[in-house]
């Protein structure tokens, strides 16, 4: 009959234990509750300590830290009738933790659906050239879109990137091909311009050498000597008469 009171205390003690445990939590810096007593939102509450009434109050925990959101591979037809695959990745917080819990059954998923269908709506608006030369611009359009949706769920959508584009293989033979026909081009407007200065620079030249014979002269003999230095062989080379002529016209004085 002495062990009937002090079990019972025992049981009275861990029951208030289980009671306290549950009133007393605990959250983060990066963490907010929102409390609901009886069914009616009572607030948002953290981070620290914070005291619940048992049974009566009920706490949803909220995350506050930034979410990186991997939209999967899209299957889209952009506007110029081309099949591609794309995936994203969405960055955005929840602000209101309220409205976060009570706006939306599931705000995580919702966004992630909502991200889809965004992603397929614009980027099947867009031909596949803006697509891949104007890959700023359509982020910065994707995140003011779902950022506008989300907005009622006290979400902020701070930043969407387009991670890649698969394209078909023929598509990547033929843009392969467009890209070495334009380096081609390329090459050939760079040779036919370094033809263009060097013949300018040849007439300049021409010019110049022809105002002063003696300057030919010289040029003749130099080429001379780096040809010379160049072969140990014999060369027969032609000697222009205008050489020779100042040397016949003493000899005849």
């Amino acid at each position: 009959m002495e062990q009937t009171p002090s079990i019972l205390l025992i049981a009275v003690i861990i029951f208030l234990f289980i009671i306290l445990a549950s009133a007393i939590k605990i959250l983060r810096e990066y963490e907010r509750a929102v409390v609901f007593r009886l069914g009616r939102l009572v607030g948002v509450k953290g981070p620290g300590l914070i005291l619940l009434i048992p049974v009566v109050d009920r706490m949803v925990k909220v995350s506050l830290r930034t979410v990186v959101l991997d939209v999967p591979p899209q299957d889209i037809i952009t506007k110029d009738n081309v099949s591609i695959k794309v995936n994203a990745v969405v960055y955005f917080r929840v602000m209101l933790p309220d409205k976060a819990i009570i706006e939306v059954e599931n705000y995580l998923f919702a966004t992630s659906q909502l991200s889809q269908t965004t992603l397929r709506s614009i980027l099947g608006q867009s031909e596949l050239d803006e697509l891949l030369s104007k890959r700023d611009k359509i982020n910065m359009e994707l995140a003011k879109i779902i950022d506008h949706q989300t907005e009622p769920w006290g979400i902020k959508v701070s930043n969407v990137e387009v991670k890649h584009i698969d394209l078909p293989q023929e598509m990547q033979r033929a843009m392969a091909k467009q890209a070495e026909a334009e380096r081609e081009r390329r090459a050939k407007v760079i040779h036919a311009e370094g033809e263009f200065q060097a013949s300018t620079r040849l007439a300049d030249a021409a010019e110049i050498i022809s105002a002063n014979p003696t300057t030919l002269q010289l040029r003749f003999l130099q080429t001379l000597t780096e040809v010379a230095s160049e072969q140990s062989s014999t060369i027969i080379f032609p000697v222009p008469l205008d050489m020779i002529s100042a040397f016949m016209q003493r000899e005849k004085k």
